[in-house]
């Protein structure tokens, strides 16, 4: 089998319009690509979702590295406001444009290519684990979710594994993700009495308490961080009430927080929180307050230590930079990783991500490939 280009598998996956849930043929790409390398691959759909299983070498190897990530993309927003077509991977200037191009295609792309060049030219003592979802930009109910459980079932274990999300917030090398912060978010609901503005006495309006809500939320200082963390964080997103009139008081009212918080909290420790603050309102008003919260994700650190060295030696060797161990951004599925083994993220340029015009530099996903490869071959050295 040829080397395997990552920039033109990249441009291949880029063209399938696989917003999520849809899958438009992306999986079956690497399917095809993985399958003839000698890879042993299984389908793990569930819910709808698409998810492809990979393995090559014997399972339950001393020795088994895995690569994670996602073919599935966000919308394009105005198809209008792109300067290229969004699922065109058109080359201008050495930048590849579409939508998924950093965001992660490229990076599936790169592990994938690295993996089958290295089993086909240094056959490893050791299993290559590759598991690729359809359900990361969407609830990730059906995903890597389904995969992990997909190998518990059948004694599959990854003894390390790296994410090829995006990573460096401005340089090629800049960054590796060691953990996440937590997400969760909260739907509050304030109930009143409904009544005429002019007559506020009559009523108890739900605006009040959930202005003061809102409030003392928004002012509390979670904490100071951590050695790993930054300090955690709640945003007030949206306060409703759905009155157009203006001599009407509402019945109710409604608002939702973001919190992303580190290891100091989890998200029963915050939930709990919530409810007093929620609770206290609630009687000094003489209102009721319901509360929906959803936990997306707990905060979690891979200490550093042999993984991350690993990946770092690599990064610098390729790049040239030592790169930052962070744990700053959004979600990834690495927070479901990590109750499998341990796991860092390592990926390219995020700037552009699910933005309009979303683009990656061509020379990067080569540049990603050899590091991915180094990677490989320090770990089975």
């Amino acid at each position: 089998m040829p080397r395997i280009d990552p920039a033109q598998l990249t441009a291949d996956l880029v063209r399938c319009a696989s917003v999520t849930p849809e899958d438009a043929g992306a999986l079956d790409i690497l399917h095809d690509l993985l399958r003839d390398a000698g890879f042993e691959c299984a389908w793990v759909d569930r819910g709808g979702i698409r998810n492809l299983f990979a393995r090559w070498g014997t399972r339950g190897h001393a020795r088994t590295f895995g690569f994670n990530g996602h073919t599935d993309v966000v919308p394009i927003g105005d198809a209008a406001s792109w300067s290229m077509p969004p699922f065109g991977a058109d080359i201008k200037d050495g930048i590849m444009y579409g939508r998924g191009t950093t965001d992660m295609k490229s990076g599936v792309a790169a592990f994938a290519a690295a993996a089958v060049d290295f089993v086909q030219s240094a056959p490893p003592d050791g299993a290559i684990i590759i598991a690729i979802t359809g359900d990361e930009e969407g609830d990730a109910t059906d995903g890597t979710t389904a995969l992990l459980e997909y190998m518990s079932k059948q004694d599959e274990a990854m003894d390390v594994c790296l994410v090829g999300e995006p990573t460096c917030p401005k340089n090629m090398g800049d960054m590796i993700k060691i953990g996440r912060r937590g997400s969760m978010t909260a739907w509050i609901t304030v109930t009143g009495v409904q009544g005429h503005s002019a007559y506020p006495h009559r009523a108890n309006n739900p605006l009040n308490p959930m202005v003061r809500l809102m409030d003392q939320l928004a002012s509390h200082k979670l904490d100071d961080g951590t050695a790993h963390f930054d300090p955690s964080t709640l945003a007030v997103v949206t306060v409703d009430t759905g009155n157009p009139a203006t001599n009407v008081i509402p019945a109710q009212a409604t608002a939702t927080v973001n919190i992303r918080f580190n290891d100091i909290h989890s998200g029963d420790s915050l939930t709990a929180w919530l409810r007093a603050q929620a609770d206290a309102v609630a009687t000094a008003f003489g209102v009721e307050i319901d509360l929906h919260v959803k936990v997306s994700g707990e905060s979690f650190l891979t200490p550093p230590g042999v993984l991350s060295d690993m990946v770092a030696r690599a990064v610098e060797a390729e790049t040239g930079r030592i790169p930052a161990l962070s744990t700053s951004g959004g979600t990834s599925d690495a927070r479901f990783v990590k109750d499998h083994c341990p796991v860092v993220e390592f990926g390219l340029v995020g700037r552009s991500m699910h933005k309009v015009d979303e683009h990656v530099r061509v020379d990067h996903i080569h540049q990603l490939k050899a590091i991915y490869a180094r990677i490989l071959r320090d770990y089975f050295a």
